[in-house]
């Protein structure tokens, strides 16, 4: 039963987050937000939606190993997997914002998520600093966005009537947050019976689960030849997953940091590197790049599992 509870909340997680998307992508489109803001911040956003829900719920239950581990392996889960699946269907154009600005941000944030936890713990005080991170970077990209609005071209998509798109937006927040509840509890409740630890189950079922809306949205826009939304969308999520979900999480209940996550999060900076160097290289990620991506994923998976 538990298996069939935890495949629904997966199922809710995602399609919750479709509807949120659709229906905040509308919403922007009718107050004529740049699309650039769309993809880094409302489509970021609602992809990591599942991810808000997981950790904030777990947080809330104190499962602080799966909230803190849902995020890294989540952050895994875009850098190599979406990246790369994207990068082997088409390579991956890097637009001069995401070079300049986003991919260092990062990098950086990795880092002082990284020397945050070097104690084993995120503090009330440590969540505050990382939500104040978050409003400097939503700050910085609207400033961006709105000084070149008027280079922006119209939004070829039409938008939905803005009660329908309304609608959409409250469902899709109602599916995710009880898909989030149905996947902690369900969750935990397999990792005890099968001897795993909270953070196992964050690092890979819980993550990869709720990494799925990145991973279609990015597969699809690498399909339509938008790079700007395949590469920001990772990118994007990624960051919010430290700044927003880690910071509202600690700041609702200190975080207790386990000694293996401590060496998941020194890894994830040296994936955040090789994305940087991937992403300058020519100015795109190739599809070689995507297959190595996609490759230490793979490797990472199976050193978890057997460590």
């Amino acid at each position: 039963m538990e298996y069939l509870l935890l495949l629904a909340g997966f199922v809710l997680l995602i399609k919750g987050a479709d509807f949120f998307v659709d229906g905040s992508s509308s919403i922007a489109r009718t107050l004529k937000v740049p699309s650039i803001v769309i993809g880094l911040t409302l489509v970021s956003m609602g992809t990591s939606a599942p991810e808000a829900a997981v950790s904030i719920t777990a947080a809330l239950q104190g499962s602080n190993d799966i909230s803190l581990g849902n995020v890294i392996g989540s952050n895994m889960f875009n850098l190599l997997t979406v990246i790369g699946c994207a990068a082997l269907i088409r390579p991956i154009n890097s637009p001069k914002e995401i070079l300049k600005r986003d991919l260092w941000w990062n990098l950086g944030m990795t880092t002082l998520l990284f020397l945050l936890i070097f104690d084993k713990k995120i503090s009330r005080l440590n969540g505050f600093v990382l939500l104040a991170g978050m409003a400097v970077y939503l700050f910085l990209v609207v400033k961006k966005a709105m000084a070149d609005r008027v280079r922006t071209k119209p939004e070829a998509e039409e938008a939905m009537p803005v009660p329908k798109s309304i609608l959409f937006v409250v469902i899709g927040l109602a599916a995710v947050i009880l898909g989030g509840q149905l996947v902690v509890n369900n969750a935990s409740i397999i990792a005890r019976s099968l001897g795993m630890s909270d953070a196992l189950v964050g690092l890979t079922i819980v993550a990869i689960g709720t990494s799925l809306p990145e991973l279609v949205t990015s597969v699809v826009a690498a399909r339509k030849g938008d790079s700007g939304i395949a590469l920001g969308n990772a990118v994007g999520s990624c960051l919010f997953n430290i700044m927003f979900i880690l910071g509202m999480t600690s700041a609702i209940s200190p975080i207790r940091v386990a000694g293996d996550l401590l060496i998941d999060t020194a890894i994830l900076i040296g994936i955040g590197l090789i994305t940087v160097l991937f992403a300058y290289t020519d100015k795109k990620i190739k599809r070689y790049e995507g297959l190595i991506c996609l490759s230490c994923y793979a490797i990472y998976t199976a050193f978890i599992i057997l460590r």
